[in-house]
């Protein structure tokens, strides 16, 4: 049997944004019959908020849409996370950048992608730099910015499911 393809989902402290992804897109990997070959994980660029749960908020926001909340913590990426997963997903520009960095090949660099790259409805990157496809951070703000960023993780789900689908291998 072939290994899992891996799809990690990373922000600042791995508390809000991420898990919000991770959450959001192993539903849709599940929905797509795809859960048992796609591993969707997070990780946070920075150690502040290591080990600590989910942000409650984003935690409410995700069961109102119905999603299981899965018991989790923050987890800090490391070089071996880049080494280990076959697309990372950056929700800002500064994370792309971070994680790139991380990279020790060209080619460990090349599996990072903006995650609203994948939003058709997101500003095309011919014209803008790539912070314009920034998902907004919720963590200043109320339940309704945390709504906005479910709704922005959403919106490029569908296309991040059918881009891991035509890499995989045929079953």
């Amino acid at each position: 049997m072939n290994r899992p393809y891996r799809v990690m989902t990373v922000c600042t402290g791995n508390i809000c944004r991420s898990p919000i992804a991770e959450v959001v897109l192993r539903d849709r990997f599940d929905a797509a019959g795809l859960g048992d070959r796609v591993v969707v994980d997070s990780g946070g660029i920075s150690s502040e908020e290591l080990g600590n749960p989910i942000d409650p908020r984003a935690a409410r926001v995700l069961r109102r849409a119905g999603y299981a909340v899965p018991r989790r913590t923050a987890h800090q990426v490391t070089p071996q996370d880049v080494r280990g997963r076959d697309l990372l997903l950056a929700m800002t520009a500064q994370h792309a950048r971070r994680l790139r960095s991380e990279a020790t090949t060209a080619d460990d660099a090349e599996k990072v992608v903006m995650y609203r790259r994948f939003d058709p409805d997101a500003p095309s990157l011919d014209v803008v730099d790539e912070s314009a496809l920034d998902v907004e951070d919720p963590w200043y703000g109320g339940e309704d910015d945390f709504l906005a960023t479910l709704q922005q993780v959403e919106a490029a789900a569908d296309a991040i499911v059918a881009h891991v689908r035509s890499r995989l291998p045929a079953s």
